[in-house]
């Protein structure tokens, strides 16, 4: 089968050499794109950009004269210790050298890195490489659609089986009509013009009508009733169709203990997580859960600007979030994943109302629970480095559930969310094992 590509470049690119570098540079760019993402802010995650890349990833191999042995002839002045295509080591620091670093100096010569820019499709394609919703134990099939059939209007040729008589009948009356084919009626007419002649005894006028009816019959044979090129058949074409339907519940923190870095870290992560989702799957829901001492289901914008603030009662957001899935999304028909950002600041009175709301009510019903602490940066007085674990880090510890269905981790910097999500939702095989692990 020949493919001929036919859409058209961008302004002043080759579309197929943009490809063919990504393809060849990929491991290169990705790890430029993550270093890009970390510097970001939330509403620009998303975002097409700017990114550089250091030449030397990007070389393509080629043949050259070696700087060794053969015969060489030189017929020019200059060293015999090196030919086109040689790689001279760089100066050590200072003394000038080109290609950045060191103190001023006037000779040397260097590269930069290579910068270009990635649109939005590339960016997030490259970002969200090799990440899916592990689904280790689907409980209807393992993707989240297949193809079905449906009707797609109609073709030039099919089986009989899928003749489309009106559409057809239609098509060939508008092409008689245009064509000026001579009707039943017409003939019909001729005959009475030449009867009502013959029976006046004008024979030469019955002739002359005689032959303008042998021409318009004539005519009518050659413009047929229905002609090959009339037919339509019933078109019918493939389309995916949602077949293992997922839920995603995103459970945020925001008591007074949560700092404006711990939120903002924890934003960040959820922000990956709604852009990971609405990019890779077509039919997953996302619901959106706020808490304090008190939990509500809110819209995507309150979700991540409420100023709202107040105590912590974690089991709220696991009590409305039982509450969502009772009402609406049967486990039985749903695929059921959460995503739960806290710094893991608890009542200690809630602790056992926690555990029990965990274990027997929402881990039975998910496939997946991912559960983020987040803390103040190293050197804070606030963070958790060189503290114990938190009251929920140990009352979810405590519950022995780390495995291929829950999974824990902890995170204080900015740059660290990026490697902490991945660790989360890197593609997983058959048996629960990370790919790649």
């Amino acid at each position: 089968m020949h493919i001929v590509d036919r859409r058209l470049n961008p302004g002043g690119k080759s579309l197929p050499n943009r490809q063919r570098f990504l393809r060849r540079a990929k491991e290169t760019v990705q790890r430029a794109v993550r270093e890009t993402s970390k510097g970001r802010e939330i509403r620009d995650l998303d975002q097409s950009g700017e990114i550089t890349i250091p030449i030397d990833g990007i070389r393509e191999p080629s043949f050259r004269r070696a700087s060794s042995g053969g015969r060489r002839d030189h017929l020019l002045p200059g060293n015999r210790d090196h030919v086109e295509g040689d790689l001279i080591a760089r100066p050590d620091g200072g003394a000038g050298g080109g290609g950045g670093g060191g103190q001023a100096g006037d000779g040397g010569g260097g590269e930069d890195g290579f910068r270009f820019v990635l649109t939005r499709e590339e960016f997030l394609d490259i970002f969200l490489d090799d990440l899916e919703l592990p689904d280790l134990a689907k409980r209807k099939l393992a993707v989240t659609e297949v193809q079905g059939i449906r009707r797609a209007g109609y073709t030039t040729t099919g089986s009989p089986a899928n003749l489309a008589l009106g559409q057809t009948m239609k098509i060939a009356l508008a092409r008689r009509i245009a064509l000026n084919r001579p009707t039943t009626a017409d003939v019909a007419a001729f005959d009475e013009r030449i009867a009502a002649a013959e029976a006046v005894g004008e024979s030469g006028r019955a002739e002359e009508l005689r032959a303008e009816r042998d021409a318009l019959e004539t005519r009518r044979r050659r413009i047929p009733y229905i002609d090959p090129l009339d037919l339509r058949f019933r078109r019918y074409e493939p389309f995916p169709r949602p077949v293992a339907q997922a839920v995603m519940f995103c459970l945020m923190d925001v008591s007074g203990s949560m700092t404006e870095h711990k939120k903002d870290v924890a934003k960040r992560f959820f922000m990956l997580l709604h852009v990971f989702l609405t990019r890779r799957y077509k039919h997953v829901d996302v619901v959106f859960i706020r808490h304090t001492d008190r939990a509500a289901e809110v819209d995507e914008d309150t979700f991540f600007h409420s100023p709202e603030t107040g105590g912590t009662l974690v089991s709220s957001a696991l009590a409305e979030m039982k509450r969502v899935v009772e009402e609406r999304y049967d486990p039985a028909d749903w695929n059921i994943y959460a995503a739960q950002a806290s710094d893991g600041d608890n009542m200690s009175s809630d602790a056992e109302r926690t555990a029990v709301l965990l274990r027997d009510h929402v881990l039975p019903a998910c496939q997946y629970f991912a559960y983020l602490e987040v803390g103040d940066p190293p050197g804070s007085q606030f963070g958790f480095i060189g503290q114990g674990p938190t009251s929920l880090w140990r009352t979810y510890e405590a519950l022995g559930l780390a495995g291929a269905r829950f999974d824990m981790r902890r995170v204080s910097r900015q740059e660290e969310i990026y490697a902490v999500f991945r660790q989360l939702f890197q593609r997983r095989d058959a048996v629960g094992e990370r790919v790649g692990a």
